[in-house]
């Protein structure tokens, strides 16, 4: 009994000596942590230069707080309307257009010659929305025409080739070559012979971006060099889907009158519908606009197309 005593007493020494030696240990490792070097990031000036920065953002960020709870919030504008954000004229004109009605087409043409809101004279326009997807290439629909009481613009058409042809303002090669070469260009519609083609290939990038590069499905590549420039002089309009399936093209000016301008846009609609891809089942028109210049658009009856 007296060694198990012994033994005990032994052990509560040990125990007790350990406990005190404890914070003797985490006093030197704070004391070591407590050490600055001489220079650096970790001398006396840093850490107090750290210190007091740290201070100042705190006291910035209390500030904006305090301000921010003393600041009367503001009241959020509504966002306004499309026809909000349009010109005084424009909103005049708009008011005439009901919003949930289908127009037949003589009378979107004389609501469209009514509203154009511009002092010039405003070119009438026809969106149509088709049920096509252009990414196939039986699906995009390309044509050209001649609108039969012409475009209502004065147009310059240039003829690559060394024959001299009615009604061309520029022709031949040399010449146009030296416009091309100059990078300009005075005409609005370029007609080649298929033989005289690959001396434009040179000019592509020129031509290609301005819509001017000679094409067969445009009517102007052509050994009939005289029709082309006639039938461009009369008014030929080209139109194209674009990558949402919807074709845009003017179809004349607001001078015109109605007469004039239902006869263009009977052409253009019984061009669109005759070019209907065999591969679309189903319905082949989803929707119609006629629009001005700068004026509001009505939606025009599918019965119409």
């Amino acid at each position: 009994m007296a060694e198990d005593a012994k033994k005990q007493a032994e052990a509560e020494e040990i125990v007790t000596t350990e406990a005190t030696e404890v914070p003797t240990v985490a006093e030197a490792v704070k004391k070591a942590d407590d050490k600055v070097a001489k220079a650096g990031k970790r001398s006396a000036k840093s850490l107090k230069e750290a210190e007091e920065k740290q201070a100042k953002e705190e006291r910035k960020a209390h500030a904006a707080e305090e301000a921010a709870e003393d600041k009367p919030k503001q009241p959020v504008k509504a966002t306004r309307s499309r026809l909000e954000r349009q010109g005084k004229n424009f909103r005049k004109a708009a008011e005439q257009v009901e919003k949930d009605k289908t127009y037949g087409l003589g009378e979107a043409i004389d609501l469209a010659i009514k509203t154009s809101p511009v002092k010039f004279d405003a070119t009438v326009e026809l969106h149509i929305n088709l049920n096509v997807d252009p990414r196939h290439a039986d699906q995009n629909i390309r044509d050209n025409l001649v609108l039969p009481a012409g475009t209502g613009k004065k147009v310059r058409v240039a003829v690559f080739a060394d024959d001299k042809v009615d009604g061309a303002d520029v022709s031949g090669i040399e010449t146009i070559t030296k416009q091309l070469d100059k990078g300009t260009m005075d005409f609005d519609i370029l007609v080649s012979t298929p033989a005289n083609m690959p001396k434009l290939g040179k000019y592509a990038r020129l031509l290609g971006p301005r819509g001017l590069m000679p094409n067969p499905k445009s009517g102007t590549v052509t050994t009939d060099l005289g029709k082309a420039v006639a039938e461009a002089k009369a008014g030929r309009v080209e139109y194209r889907v674009d990558s949402t399936g919807i074709v845009h093209i003017g179809v004349g000016k607001v001078s015109f009158g109605k007469t004039k301008l239902e006869e263009n846009l009977r052409a253009v609609l019984t061009s669109v519908k005759n070019n209907k891809p065999a591969s679309v089942k189903g319905t082949y028109l989803k929707s119609m606009y006629l629009t001005t210049t700068m004026g509001p658009s009505m939606v025009v009856a599918n019965s119409e197309f």
